[in-house]
């Protein structure tokens, strides 16, 4: 039999002769375990303020060797659960489908641990699989985690939920998925591992593309992590910020890695507010490819010898078939460019591109400092299309074969070389991310600065208007989301700042027919209907669903566009159709619409299913006695999926206004005979994939 005492130490010794079946072992006290078996035991810590120290014991699970089912039904090695300031050490466990999880814990520690060889599955083909292999965290907030291993499995480090934590000079390299995977994960730290070899690919078979594996993949307002000198080479991708549902993560820190010999990209984003310091992402098929990245910064970095015959060369793009910075196929509005080593890559040094499709007309690529780059020996130097405000100064541009390529392009100004000028000017905008229309708005630069006392000059972009000099005033007429931009220059040099501006409808116009009669009487123009301190007025419906007010979740919410809060709005449980929220509650307003010719709200959405929205959405009633009208996008369409009207409305607030007789653009269905003079409440539903909760905040509800 398996000798177990439990107390201030824990000793399992001897050899054994016959196979045993699974036990549990659970740790509730200081526990050191020492043996020189391997042994058929799973633990479950259940304590507060305990260590576990392995002292080098092997736990082996039931998966066999070329049997993935076996793993598959494997379970766990090491579970840690609801517990606080736990050290597990010096522990291996192999076999498992998960070696260690760690769920809903703060403050543990884990070191010196070995959780490689359990579930792993380099044939599985395109596509995601449930969180195992090495470690899966859950929860957990402010660990450490350092000197582990996790070789040859799914994923070796697996984030959920988890926030403020510290990996430090662990080895995660060798995976058939991903090295590191976040998901809603912010905070984090990432310094000195090894994340190499994130790729599931079959190059015997003459397969070119690596499937779904990445080292590195940030998802689902995963935001302001850093991750410092840490090798992640020979991935699929390098690093891969991914916002499939459109949830995006921004503020996130690269410093001094290496991404290097990525198959596909070295450095991928879709992401907007990321920033890359003085990393390498050099013999890939791309460098960095960073198309929908607004507010992206990338200083000091070298990308180099991308895409050439004799390396990798994946998807090359008609015009400039690969590149070092790459930024096409999405927004990348504000972005500064400065000091980068691009050399030698089979395409341009860096590449920027509008839409294509429309030639520019529905985007472009807009403002721009790129400065200070060695641009040398590539195909083009610098290659564009479709681009406005773009600040090209002092770049070496040697031996390449075309100096630059850019066309179609607005506004582009080549500043004079001058090397006696080596600093850019310090940019620093005072202004608001809030306004109402029709009221003044200060933007403030003259706090801006030159390191050398040299003179200034001051260029302002408003969305399409432009200004000049260091204060500028200005009223936004209409309601919306305004691109602000700001360039600080000395002649040679930039230096660049933005806003992300929300001008709201004036609450004093808003008001100025104000039915003093309250909600359910008369005429509800000048009235923000629901939006306002009412989450007690809604209820909500999903088919299937039993449970109070639909399984709708309703809140007021202080992030708001007018007034002081917002609703806020969740399915949870989602039931995976369409969710409708309603107004008012017991469905008696009494409204006279008769007279109002359009619906104009601010909506936000966050959405944690794969790829997103689907069916058309946002999708209106209005509930009258006699029948109902149904408004939605027209052509199936969804705002969030292919009719979004800025990049930045993937996080930012978006106006909606739907004229209620319908147009080109939103279908108005009746059922029975409605009678807007007596209009009894409104709702809005939205359908997502999956069945995970979605949010929607909804503000400024109002008839006009």
């Amino acid at each position: 039999m398996l000798a177990i005492l439990i107390g201030a130490s824990l000793s399992i010794m001897g050899a054994q002769t016959a196979p045993q079946p699974y036990r549990e072992l659970v740790i509730t006290k200081d526990t050191v375990l020492t043996a020189s078996d391997v042994l058929r035991t799973r633990i479950v810590v259940k304590a507060d303020h305990v260590t576990l120290d392995g002292g080098g014991l092997t736990l082996s699970g039931p998966g066999k060797p070329g049997d993935l089912k076996t793993f598959e039904e494997a379970g766990i090695g090491v579970l840690v659960e609801g517990c606080t300031n736990v050290t597990v050490k010096n522990l291996k466990a192999k076999g498992f489908a998960i070696g260690l999880k760690v769920k809903d814990c703060t403050a543990p520690v884990v070191e010196g641990c070995d959780f490689s060889t359990n579930y792993h599955n380099p044939e599985h083909g395109w596509g995601e699989l449930p969180a195992r292999g090495g470690m899966i965290l859950e929860g957990v907030k402010l660990g450490v985690f350092r000197n582990n291993k996790a070789n040859q499995v799914w994923d070796a480090l697996s984030l959920t939920n988890c926030d403020d934590n510290l990996f430090l000079d662990n080895d995660f390299s060798h995976t058939s998925n991903t090295c590191a995977k976040l998901w809603t994960s912010s905070r984090n730290k990432f310094l000195n591992n090894d994340m190499s070899y994130g790729i599931r690919i079959d190059r015997d078979k003459g397969e070119v593309h690596a499937r779904d594996s990445t080292s590195v993949l940030i998802e689902s307002g995963s935001n302001d992590n850093t991750f410092y000198r840490n090798k992640i080479t020979h991935g699929g991708d390098g690093v891969f910020i991914r916002p499939l549902n459109g949830w995006i993560s921004k503020g996130n820190v690269f410093i001094e890695n290496d991404t290097s010999f990525a198959n596909n990209n070295c450095v991928e984003s879709w992401s907007p507010g990321n920033t890359f310091i003085r990393n390498v992402a050099n013999r890939g098929s791309y460098g960095f490819w960073l198309g929908g990245s607004d507010q992206t910064t990338l200083i000091g970095n070298e990308a180099s010898y991308n895409g050439l015959p004799t390396g990798y060369h994946n998807a090359p793009e008609g015009g400039f078939a690969h590149g070092g910075i790459v930024i096409v196929g999405g927004t990348s509005s504000h972005s500064l460019i400065s000091g980068n080593k691009l050399v030698g890559n089979n395409g341009g040094g860096i590449v920027f591109r509008g839409d294509t499709a429309t030639k520019g007309a529905a985007w472009r690529t807009l403002h721009w400092v790129v400065q200070q780059n060695r641009i040398e020996d590539n195909k083009f130097g610098v290659w564009g299309r479709y681009g406005d405000w773009i600040h090209l100064g002092n770049n070496v541009l040697i031996g390449n074969d075309k100096e630059d390529e850019i066309s179609d392009t607005e506004h582009l100004i080549r500043a004079p070389w001058d090397e006696k000028i080596t600093r850019a000017p310090i940019a620093r905008l005072r202004g608001p991310e809030r306004a109402e229309a029709g009221q003044e708005v200060v933007f403030d630069a003259s706090g801006s600065s030159d390191p050398a006392g040299l003179a200034l000059t001051y260029s302002w972009r408003f969305n399409a208007e432009s200004a000049e000099g260091p204060t500028v005033r200005r009223k936004f007429d209409k309601p919306g989301y305004y691109r602000v931009g700001l360039n600080v220059s000395n002649g040679a040099l930039a230096g660049m700042a933005f806003r992300d501006l929300i001008v709201a409808e004036s609450p004093t116009l808003v008001s100025a027919r104000r039915n003093e009669g309250g909600v359910g009487v008369g005429d509800p123009i000048g009235r923000e209907l629901g939006t306002e301190g009412s989450a007690a007025q809604w209820t909500g419906e999903q088919p299937g669903a039993t449970e109070p007010d639909g399984g709708l979740i309703f809140a007021d919410d202080t992030d708001s566009v007018m007034g002081k809060t917002s609703l806020r709005w969740s399915p949870n449980p989602y039931k995976g159709l369409y969710a409708t929220a309603i107004f008012p509650r017991d469905r008696k307003a009494d409204w006279d619409l008769s007279k109002r010719k359009s619906l104009v709200f601010w909506m936000k959405a966050e959405n944690p299913n794969i790829p997103g929205f689907q069916e058309p959405g946002p999708v209106v009633r209005l509930y009258t006695a006699k029948g109902t009208i149904k408004i939605q996008p027209s052509k199936g369409a969804n705002l969030y999926v292919n009719r979004m009207p800025y990049s930045e409305a993937r996080y930012l607030w978006m106006r909606v206004e739907i004229p209620l007789a319908g147009n080109d653009d939103w279908e108005r269905t009746v059922e029975g005979t409605p009678d807007l003079k007596h209009a009894n409440a409104f709702s809005l539903s939205m359908d997502a994939w999956g069945g995970d909760p979605f949010t929607i905040w909804l503000d400024g509800w109002r008839f006009e």
